[in-house]
């Protein structure tokens, strides 16, 4: 079930849109940037992994900054004060709890502004692709989108993509790209790049940052700067760095949640109990997991093991043969995989355009389609001229039905392992072996 939008006013009357879900001890993500926006993170599979992983454990918020998304589109202040702003109506709207505070890219300088001011509304701050000032960013890719934007606002999208998470999900360039097109106008975009570049500068505000604070970056990025991070670690007192060797999006990759977790398991009651939880990709016992989402209402369904298929290379497939040749190959993998299922007593979730999500009562069964299905697009690729090379991941569990939907740590495991799955490949944890 997607989240509920909310709105807020900031102390200056701009509108900024917000989601919370999740029962936990609060915790609240910023976006990277202008790019984001929660009316469509949550249609992509790795921001809505993260999303769901997040609130297994904690209660959940994120929101759109002004200028971009479903907040206001006001782009008349773009300061870091002005973002500043936005956090703050946020927080104060969403709890009153003290909160862990996860910020990336662009919008860490404003975090790391707030953190300063605001002590007292901090457990942790939490911050990845860190820049707290202007000059954090010298990659000569910057000057060349910003070159394109007006001129081709599709491929500068598309690039900026690319660029930030640094080639390593390819076949969501296409929906990110797709969402930053719908998240805001090239002018804003440039307008905010610009202000950020000329007069975002926060290093004043380090040294009297008190609340315990972890910086992780990549280390070989070609947008973001590790040296930028080790200053900013080095400028707050008693901050711990951590360098990773992703680049991917928050949460979504395990060594950055394993990094978060282990720091936040200095918390004390609850938070400690749920970081717990949040650990090791919430790969918790299924029971303790369910358990937390029965509290918000869902339903724990009887044991089942879930079954994930995605094509890949998908995105290439579809720029290289145009939609309808592109859409052909779809419907052949669509037919392949619903053949497959009947046979071996399947039932289809859900299907994602370039994928399959179905549910088995049967692991051996799951297992049987599984070979199956990968045997058939075998035999696709070599009578046909347009290959299909599909990757298959299972898990098995107690999944969260609701609406017809399955949720939960049993699907989101299984989702995650089909994505570290190869071409003509089936991947499986230990418990369905």
């Amino acid at each position: 079930m997607e989240p509920q939008i909310q709105y807020t006013q900031t102390s200056d009357g701009v509108n900024i849109a917000y989601f919370a879900i999740g029962a936990g001890p609060p915790m609240i993500g910023l976006p990277a940037h202008l790019g984001f926006t929660i009316a469509r993170e949550w249609a992509i599979p790795r921001f809505r992994m993260m999303a769901e992983l997040t609130s297994l454990a904690f209660r959940y918020i994120r929101y759109d900054p002004h200028g971009s998304g479903l907040s206001d589109r006001n782009d008349a202040d773009l300061s870091v004060e002005s973002y500043v702003r936005d956090l703050e109506a946020v927080a104060d709207a969403a709890t009153t709890a003290p909160f862990v505070l996860f910020a990336n890219g662009a919008m860490t300088a404003p975090a790391l502004v707030y953190a300063a001011r605001h002590p007292d509304r901090l457990t942790h701050l939490v911050l990845w692709m860190v820049a707290a000032y202007s000059g954090d960013y010298k990659s000569p890719l910057h000057d060349q989108l910003m070159s394109m934007a007006l001129t081709d606002w599709r491929l500068a999208c598309e690039s900026f993509v690319r660029a930030v998470d640094n080639w390593e999900h390819e076949e969501e360039t296409a929906p990110m790209a797709a969402m930053m097109r719908e998240s805001v106008t090239p002018e804003t975009w440039m307008k905010f790049e610009t202000e950020r570049r000329a007069t975002w500068d926060v290093r004043e505000y380090l040294p009297r940052i008190v609340t315990p604070t972890l910086v992780i970056h990549p280390r070989n990025h070609p947008y973001f700067d590790q040296q930028a991070a080790k200053r900013v670690a080095a400028a707050i007192p008693g901050a711990r760095l951590a360098l990773v060797d992703s680049a991917t999006v928050m949460f979504s990759d395990s060594k950055v949640a394993a990094l978060t977790g282990e720091f936040l398991l200095g918390a004390t009651g609850s938070t400690g109990d749920a970081v717990e939880r949040f650990l090791d990709h919430g790969a918790a016992p299924v029971s303790s997991v369910a358990g937390l989402l029965d509290d918000a209402g869902a339903k724990r369904s009887a044991f089942r093991t879930i079954l994930f298929t995605d094509i890949v290379g998908h995105t290439e497939m579809m720029q290289r043969l145009g939609d309808a040749k592109g859409r052909d190959v779809l419907r052949e993998h669509e037919r392949i995989t619903r053949e497959m299922l009947k046979q071996h007593g399947g039932a289809e979730v859900k299907t994602m355009g370039d994928g399959f999500m179905a549910s088995f009562g049967s692991v051996t069964r799951a297992m049987e389609c599984a070979i199956a299905l990968q045997r058939a697009f075998a035999a696709h690729t070599e009578s046909m001229p347009e290959p299909l090379h599909v990757r298959v991941g299972l898990n098995a569990g107690e999944p969260i039905e609701e609406d017809g939907d399955l949720f939960g740590a049993t699907v989101i495991l299984a989702a995650r392992i089909a994505t570290k799955a190869g071409a003509g490949e089936i991947l499986v944890p230990d418990t369905v072996r």
